[in-house]
């Protein structure tokens, strides 16, 4: 899955660029908690990673996908490049929560200029949103076959004012965007590049206020869907537990603070909580086998900030009945020793898998 740029007035980007045209822009994950920053290199076949980097945001300033303090945020990207000293001013973001839709549909198969027509004119029978408020993309997955003459197609819709506002925010800031993508597809780019994807795969990341998850089939994405569940649940609810504060609380969350005699209430939010997160992966699991019954789903993969919660990934084992593993989004890619300490990238790495799945897009712009 390719993602889909806004450098054209139709925005598909889901042709192979020539190695010749490969530049890589810088991999920007915007989050509701933090900043993430990515940057990579073509070296042979191989990618080498440059920079990355990190920042926090204060709260509020993005809520559910959308911009609330864009000068907030502009300031701090800005930060992070002149700490980061990167000269690359291309970025690639992506883009989640309510103004997005993403969702597969079963067509006639069709030419490829009777397909972008039916598109755009049959689209507002698929989303709910105005036609006239959203950027379209979508990709024709071609699973039709000689017995069946019909297709899969993948649609995303992403309302233009939640894009533009990124887009102003970061000119501001003195950036370009060469390549908008969708958090959950950026996740399987970088799934694709360090692993296989013959297997059958749930791809989950949990940030601080959302889920995304993509499950891969057969090397296809087949369904693709954010929640708005994540980490800050559970500090919100240990601060007010206990009445501390939030750096406390995420002490206490990632087990960097001393239990003691909190144990039973931790252990209840906890309960609580990731029950919640395995109900809205079970929901997406079980709409998968409605469509996909045959083909069975080999295991789950975390990455994110709250994929590091302590016990977590047995306790979706156990309670959905699949391995679960963590995302390591740089087993085949290098390190610049130079720049970047080993220690801190293996405890950065789950935070970094949307960002660095974003880097690894090439753009010809």
């Amino acid at each position: 899955m390719g993602g889909f740029s806004l450098s054209k007035i139709k925005l598909p980007q889901l042709k192979l660029l020539s190695a010749k045209k490969e530049q890589f822009p810088v991999g920007l994950d915007i989050g509701s908690h933090s900043i993430k920053i990515c940057q990579v290199v073509k070296s042979g076949d191989d990618f080498k990673l440059l920079n990355l980097g990190s920042s926090k945001l204060p709260e509020g300033a993005v809520e559910d996908g959308i911009l609330q303090e864009p000068e907030e945020v502009a300031n701090i990207i800005n930060s992070l490049f002149k700490n980061l000293k990167l000269k690359e001013k291309r970025v690639a973001i992506s883009i989640s929560g309510y103004s997005v839709i993403v969702k597969k549909i079963n067509l006639a198969v069709m030419e490829e200029n009777d397909l972008d027509e039916y598109i755009q004119t049959e689209v507002g029978q698929y989303i709910p949103f105005d036609i006239e408020d959203v950027f379209l993309d979508y990709q024709d997955l071609h699973t039709n076959t000689e017995d069946y003459d019909r297709t899969d197609v993948m649609l995303v819709a992403a309302k233009k004012e939640v894009v533009e506002g990124y887009l102003s925010m970061l000119q501001s800031a003195g950036l370009k965007v060469v390549i908008v993508d969708i958090g959950g597809f950026a996740l399987e780019n970088i799934y694709d590049t360090n692993y296989s994807l013959n297997e059958n795969v749930v791809l989950v990341d949990i940030g601080a206020t959302k889920m995304s998850i993509n499950i891969v089939s057969q090397g296809i994405s087949v369904l693709a869907r954010d929640v708005v569940v994540g980490s800050r649940q559970l500090t919100d609810q240990i601060q007010n537990r206990f009445g501390i504060t939030i750096e406390e609380a995420e002490g206490l969350k990632m087990g960097y603070e001393p239990v003691e005699e909190k144990q039973k209430d931790l252990d209840e939010i906890y309960a609580n909580t990731c029950t919640q997160w395995a109900l809205e992966l079970k929901k997406a699991i079980d709409l998968y086998y409605t469509n996909n019954p045959d083909m069975a789903l080999n295991k789950i993969i975390l990455s994110g900030g709250g994929s590091r919660i302590q016990g977590l990934d047995q306790f979706f084992a156990e309670e959905i009945g699949l391995q679960v593993e963590q995302l390591n989004p740089f087993a085949k890619i290098k390190a610049d020793s130079k720049n970047i300490d080993q220690t801190y990238l293996n405890y950065i790495g789950p935070e970094m898998a949307i960002a660095l799945g974003l880097a690894i897009r090439p753009s010809e712009l």
